[in-house]
């Protein structure tokens, strides 16, 4: 009981602002009291005074004197032992358990005893460190859960653990419905069940342990699929930039071709062109002369003169004769090689995937790599080398590339792969 006196004195001398004890107290006006400083920093910046608790107001502000009686009775209770109030989160929440034997505003609890089945705070805990029959309670944990421990039936503790049913019961159910089960004490069987428990605990932190490795190498995996693409974007940009390249010195290369054909052509044209005018004059001067033959009435002359007179040469080769079928061919070969490189570069190119054996992954691969190596200037070349209907065969070696198959790798990563695209694409290319 004088605890619980204490314990209302306490809460009486009590600062409602900062929930301590009064420190310089001071009443205003309204019969309230306050810390001092805490009255003052409620005031700061306000232009009305009013009472934190009550809300009165006062006009003007009140003069602050210390209530010397307060600070008496505040000094008188730290005189008795209880130098400072429990800090404001000591008083226990909703969501805590509180003290079964605090009066008025309840104490957080912190332990519970499983013989008195009852929660205590700090203070009303005492009792069973310093009273011997007390001493030997089991205290635990504060928990709300004292009354599972309660036998629903016979309103008992429940110590004794029924194995044949696996459940906790009291006493008097071991001698009624649990007659001749096999039972133990309740911490018996806690006894066993934590050694069990250490081992299945061995075994999850093992479990741990090697899931974090394993988590390890999926990140190294992550760091060398990253490390990958980036390279494999790097060389597909150097390659295609390379076959840019390689594309516009083809196109001047047979833009040249075609141009220094048309010199060749326009030169041999040009050439019977003229020959052609010289035997139109030639014509034309035989013409005249035959005309005056005709007109003259002397007849021996006429059978002199005609019998002289030369017959007409072969004429020279028609115009018809010259074609446009190396300039067609060269257009149609371009186009080929045209249609071929889009269809190599359509959406389905390349097919490879990652979920067959690495080999079939190098094989599919190069496979979609060498028709570059192979068609793409074949055709072109051949074009190029045909000159007046007598055209050349294509060049051997090029011609074995394209059926040639290339050597199987004995292993094969995505970087070695571009590697190897890029060096066969610039070894055909540009040696």
């Amino acid at each position: 009981m004088a605890q619980a006196a204490v314990q209302m004195d306490r809460e009486k001398l009590s600062c409602s602002v900062c929930l301590d004890l009064l420190k310089d107290p001071v009443t205003i006006p309204c019969g309230h009291s306050y810390c001092m400083s805490c009255i003052k920093n409620f005031w700061v910046d306000k232009r009305t005074y009013s009472c934190p608790q009550c809300r009165r107001s006062f006009t003007p502000k009140p003069v602050l004197m210390k209530n010397t009686m307060f600070a008496d009775l505040v000094e008188e209770l730290k005189n008795a032992g209880l130098a400072d109030a429990p800090p404001h989160h000591s008083y226990a929440e909703p969501a805590d358990v509180s003290c079964d034997f605090c009066v008025g505003r309840k104490m957080k609890a912190f332990k519970s005893c499983l013989a008195c089945m009852a929660s205590y705070c700090e203070l009303h805990l005492q009792p069973h460190f310093n009273v011997a029959p007390l001493k030997k309670h089991k205290l635990v944990e504060a928990t709300s859960k004292l009354q599972e421990n309660i036998c629903p039936r016979h309103d008992e503790v429940m110590k004794i653990f029924c194995r044949t049913d696996r459940q906790c019961i009291c006493y008097l159910c071991s001698m009624d419905e649990h007659k001749g089960h096999n039972t133990v004490s309740a911490a018996a069987e806690r006894a066993e069940r934590q050694t069990e428990l250490g081992v299945d605990r061995r075994n999850i932190q093992q479990r741990i342990q090697d899931r974090e490795k394993d988590v390890k190498v999926m990140l190294q995996r992550l760091e060398a699929i990253g490390a990958s693409a980036d390279e494999a974007v790097s060389d597909s940009e150097r390659i295609f930039k390379d076959l840019i390249c390689l594309i516009e010195k083809k196109s001047s290369e047979v833009k040249q071709k075609i141009r220094s054909q048309q010199k060749t052509d326009e030169s041999r044209v040009t050439e019977v062109q003229e020959k052609m005018q010289q035997e139109i004059s030639e014509l034309r001067r035989k013409d005249t002369e035959l005309e005056k033959l005709s007109s003259t009435e002397d007849h021996l002359h006429f059978l002199s003169s005609y019998s002289s007179w030369s017959h007409l040469s072969e004429t020279t080769a028609s115009s018809h004769d010259f074609t446009v079928q190396y300039y067609e061919k060269m257009t149609a070969a371009v186009s080929e090689a045209r249609d071929k490189l889009k269809a190599l570069l359509s959406d389905k190119w390349p097919k490879i995937t990652l979920t067959g054996p690495e080999k079939k992954v190098q094989r599919a691969a190069e496979d979609n790599v060498f028709p570059l190596n192979a068609f793409f200037l074949d055709d072109i070349d051949e074009a190029m080398s045909v000159k007046d209907e007598a055209p050349r065969r294509f060049n051997p070696q090029t011609r074995n590339i394209r059926s040639q198959r290339p050597p199987a790798a004995a292993h094969f990563t995505p970087n070695t792969f571009h590697n190897r695209q890029h060096e066969k694409i610039r070894r055909f290319f540009f040696q």
